[in-house]
């Protein structure tokens, strides 16, 4: 049975106030398109269709790029007059047999269970529809049943609804399941004679009736799945919903938060044992903390593998980019250090205060414990790196690399004017300027030689 879905994302989202599409608002880091679009891609669908409308190629370029070479293909409603008219877009590219899985793209956490859930209570020959019991059903399609309460009958917008079945606590969700073949004959039956003047999606469950095809509801885990996002206020409490389901899976697991209210987690995070983390962390896209870590408040850390027993002091930046970050054991990073792509370093090393690494590696116990930058360098074991030294990696036109031998020695504010390699054990006096190879063993001074003046006198105000 193919399986094709529909995910509708046309809409402007007024409330949102903003001028991004409502559906590039992010959730954990992600548009919220892209989080529907990421799960449903394990359903192994057939086809998959975007209905786009208001900024349409910008919702359109953003999740090409995000998912590119996935079986996606974008229709677009213009002008927006409802959700029935909205999947009405999309009847000519779907096939006449199998089942469509219409889903919205501002409710962003459904879980792929649920949606196969509703599938396969879909089976092809009845029309599924996702409800949920809300304490308050404000603004929803009520769920209107039969005497017995096992069949569904309707489906009333909450603006068309009256008095007596705005107390229905059973609503819709807004994601459905139907025969693709029937699905199309019921757009196709769509009046927009309400109170909204919109073609209603939701109309479906009438014609269903009508032809004598059962209507039949599934319910999702959790109420988080199903909430949808009109407003920042709604976006916000989504965030902190959603943060604290992953703080409480990694505290089941023995992570050891200090405060999960304060936690953020924008990807994917996997810790080993005893793992400790501060207040106020973020993590995005790929990170991976080894057993013992222990990460202070305030840390920003993105695509990165940090590695057993290595302690981030408060306030660091790591940001792995493209190409990660990795820091071997037992290494002491920060406070306020910012490692950047291409930073390895390896066990024991030691970044201090405003310490910036980039495209580097450092081998084992090599130090540069304040005020310094490394940049396109290798640096070798044991090096220490003083306070104030620079690798003047860039000419105005291309990057060259620096090469530190191990166990140099570079004082404080010296300059390292790559191409250039230190040899093992070298020594480069402070405030020196590099410019050419250094010997391994031998000692380098660059700098102007130092003068005394005697008798100077410092100049004096001019009293008026």
């Amino acid at each position: 049975m193919s399986l094709s879905i529909v995910i509708m994302a046309a809409g402007k989202g007024t409330r949102m106030k903003s001028s991004l599409p409502k559906v590039l608002h992010k959730l954990a880091g992600r548009p919220m398109l892209a989080h529907v679009i990421g799960t449903t891609a394990t359903l192994q669908a057939q086809q998959q269709v975007v209905i786009t409308g208001h900024g349409a190629e910008h919702v359109e370029t953003s999740m090409q790029a995000a998912f590119a070479g996935a079986p996606m293909q974008f229709v677009r409603q213009e002008p927006q007059l409802g959700t029935g008219h909205a999947v009405q877009q999309a009847v000519p590219v779907l096939p006449n047999d199998g089942v469509t899985l219409i889903l919205n793209g501002d409710t962003p956490l459904i879980e792929a269970s649920t949606a196969q859930a509703l599938i396969n209570a879909c089976a092809g020959q009845h029309l599924a529809l996702l409800t949920i019991d809300l304490p308050d059903p404000t603004g929803y399609g009520r769920i209107v049943r039969d005497a017995s309460g096992q069949n569904v009958l309707a489906i009333v917008e909450h603006k068309d609804a009256t008095e007596a079945q705005r107390a229905i606590r059973e609503v819709y969700t807004g994601v459905m399941a139907a025969p693709t073949a029937k699905l199309k004959q019921w757009l196709a039956r769509l009046d927009n004679k309400n109170a909204q003047g919109e073609y209603y999606l939701t109309d479906v469950v009438a014609f269903a009736q009508q032809d004598g095809v059962s209507v039949v509801a599934a319910q999702p885990r959790d109420e988080v799945e199903v909430l949808g996002v009109n407003s920042p206020l709604q976006l916000a409490d989504l965030e902190r919903r959603f943060q604290r389901a992953q703080a409480n899976r990694l505290m089941e697991q023995g992570v050891r938060l200090a405060d999960p209210a304060r936690f953020d987690l924008r990807g994917s995070l996997q810790c080993g044992a005893d793992v400790d983390i501060d207040v106020n962390c973020v993590f995005e896209g790929s990170v991976t903390l080894g057993d013992g870590v222990q990460i202070g408040a305030n840390c920003v850390i993105r695509n990165a593998r940090i590695g057993k027993g290595t302690v981030i002091h408060p306030f660091t930046h790591i940001d792995g980019d493209t190409q990660g970050v990795t820091v071997g054991e037992g290494a002491l990073i920060g406070p306020f250090a910012r490692l950047r792509p291409g930073a390895q370093l390896g066990d024991e090393v030691h970044i201090g205060n405003f310490v910036e690494v980039k495209n580097s590696t450092m081998a084992k116990g090599a130090k540069a414990n304040h005020l310094a930058y490394l940049g396109d360098a290798t640096v070798g074991e044991r090096v220490n790196y003083g306070a104030g030294a620079i690798t003047a990696n860039y000419d105005g036109a291309n990057k060259h690399r620096t090469v530190i031998g191990a166990d140099v020695h570079v004082g404080s504010n010296c300059v390292l004017v790559a191409p250039v390699t230190l040899g093992e054990g070298a020594t480069i006096g402070g405030g020196s300027t590099i410019t050419k190879d250094v010997p391994a063993g031998d000692l380098a001074v660059a700098r102007g030689k130092q003068v005394a003046l005697s008798g100077w006198k410092r100049p004096q105000k001019i009293k008026r």
